[in-house]
């Protein structure tokens, strides 16, 4: 962007409360902060972690920052064109105090994935507090608006883009300049992309890279329908320091989420990153399995023991000696299978069905489950004892809905790993496809975005783009989330709303404001309180739902 662009349609969304002591851009809660405390935040981090781990931090503040900026620009002038909008970036960067921008080259084909871009930066608040602490040195210190400015980009693109600063005030150079494109598309960048990989568990933007955990290159399922952990969200890198902290422990291990965030993907990553990674990794999905069979398929079978048990068999947990078991959906065992794990649990021993042999197994058990187990221990549907030996190390998986900034990564991840499978030649997404992935509440989580990218990939074009009504193919984007059927036509819906509207207008009922706060609380009402059902039903965000409902009626 020029800095002769004018930016009053984002200024004008800029609200201070003094006596609440907030400060608002449009629904976004912000600070303000002094530079010098920028720069002794800076100072802290990069004595106390070192150089390289206080940049990859503060790298990644910066790139959440930038994708939420971008999810805030994107309503703001998501019906103008990819490089419009894609300026909000550099105009946001300016209104918030970071830096004056200037656009040097600007190519956006979103269709066709590109993007190129050249800025440079006047005046950067990071570079300056960097030289105030340490002088001028020999490398770029603008690291937090590096991140801004991918995860920015990355989230407009539908893909991961990567901007590297090529001149920078704290080498002595006289201002900053940045130049970014597809992460694909860098042939030296893996040093750099390194700072935005929270842990060596996850890949982070990036498909494939040297020393990728080989295990999980090789293993992963299709909780994430890929070969490879990938993403850059903070929710997202929790978890990764999690599993980094806890893999060479023996401690048990149970991974909390919804289905389809990628559970057994992680329980992989962290056999791959234990001292048993060179030892089997079994897996059983406890909803799969008949509950006359489970223990057969937990402990093994005895020959004899039942009607067509012609041989003994081992069951998972002898499998998986020297090596993790992997228990998923483990809240719907049986209360007679949850006693025997209990007891395999404690004593690390098992029995086979019909045998009274006991037999010593050495191994870790990670478990997964998409229900509330304490809630299932309160109804009496899970036993107390076993929930306590499972609990020992919880690790929260979010759901892709609290993690956004990972959508452009699994969209190109995806996107590849199809065209691969089917012999296509896709290039990409239209914008109006990427803004539906961009705000879709994705109730079927990564499982969900895998199955529309996969069905667009089929549908599109080979040498075009993915477009809304392929990702879907017949479905509405809310079908999962919408209650009975309209079953008056599009035309006659249409005209109900139009009807509604005229009667307000004519009987001058009150403020925009007014009438806003009426059709939000109304939305709660029908939801019994429930405000993240009712922002869906408003096709809302939860704080965007929030941040309105605090909003006062003019007059």
């Amino acid at each position: 962007m020029n800095e002769k662009t004018g930016n009053t349609d984002l200024t004008k969304h800029v609200r201070f409360e003094p006596d609440k002591g907030r400060i608002w851009l449009e629904d976004q809660r912000m600070v303000l902060l002094h530079s010098s405390g920028l720069g002794v935040m800076r100072r802290e981090l990069i004595e106390t972690l070192g150089t390289q781990a206080a940049r990859g931090l503060i790298t990644r503040i910066g790139y959440n920052s930038g994708a939420r900026d971008a999810e805030l620009a994107r309503r703001l002038r998501g019906s103008k064109t990819a490089e419009e909008a894609v300026s909000a970036g550099p105009e946001l960067h300016m209104i918030e105090g970071i830096v004056r921008v200037e656009a040097v080259r600007v190519e956006v084909d979103e269709q066709a994935g590109h993007f190129y871009g050249e800025y440079i930066w006047h005046g950067s608040v990071e570079g300056e507090e960097h030289v105030r602490a340490y002088g001028t040195g020999h490398a770029p210190a603008c690291w937090m608006q590096v991140g801004y400015a991918s995860g920015f980009i990355s989230v407009f693109m539908g893909a991961p883009v990567f901007m590297r600063e090529v001149e920078c005030c704290a080498k002595g150079d006289p201002h900053c300049r940045i130049v970014g494109k597809p992460v694909d598309e860098w042939d030296d960048a893996e040093a750099d992309l390194q700072y935005l990989r929270a842990d060596a568990v996850t890949s982070g933007l990036s498909r494939s890279r040297p020393g990728a955990l080989p295990d999980v290159a090789e293993q992963t399922g299709s909780s994430l329908g890929g070969i490879e952990v990938v993403g850059a969200s903070a929710g997202f890198n929790a978890a990764c320091h999690m599993v980094r902290r806890v893999a060479n422990t023996q401690a048990t291990v149970i991974f909390l989420g919804e289905s389809g965030v990628g559970k057994e993907v992680l329980a992989r990553g962290l056999h791959a990153a234990s001292d048993r990674r060179d030892q089997p990794f079994v897996a059983i999905n406890c909803a799969a399995i008949p509950d006359n069979l489970i223990e057969a398929e937990l402990f093994g079978v005895e020959k004899g023991a039942f009607t067509g048990a012609q041989s003994g068999r081992p069951g998972r947990f002898e499998r998986a000696d020297g090596g993790t078991l992997f228990l998923d959906e483990i809240g719907i065992l049986s209360w007679t299978a949850q006693g025997k794990l209990l007891r395999a649990l404690q004593a690390r021993e098992i029995e086979r069905v019909g045998d009274t042999r006991v037999r010593q197994v050495d191994v870790r058990v990670v478990a997964a489950t998409n229900l509330d187990l304490r809630e299932q221990v309160r109804q009496g549907a899970f036993r107390e004892d076993l929930y306590f030996r499972l609990n020992v190390f919880p690790i929260r998986v979010p759901p892709l809905r609290e993690r956004k900034e990972d959508i452009p990564i699994f969209m190109n991840f995806f996107l590849k790993r199809f065209n691969e499978r089917h012999g296509r030649s896709v290039r990409g997404f239209t914008w109006d496809a990427i803004n539906t992935l961009m705000t879709h509440d994705y109730p079927g989580n990564i499982r969900e975005l895998e199955n529309m990218i996969e069905r667009g990939s089929i549908l599109a074009e080979d040498g075009g783009a993915i477009d809304t009504a392929q990702l879907f193919a017949g479905d509405s984007p809310n079908a999962a989330l919408e209650g009975p059927t309209d079953t008056r036509t599009p035309p006659a819906r249409h005209a109900a709303i139009h009807e509604a509207v005229n009667a307000l207008l004519d009987q001058g009922e009150g403020s925009w404001t007014l009438l806003e706060q009426q059709l939000l609380r109304r939305a709660v009402e029908l939801e019994d309180g429930n405000l993240s059902a009712a922002a869906r039903r408003l096709g809302l965000s939860r704080p965007q739902l929030a941040y309105r409902l605090e909003r006062k009626p003019a007059g």
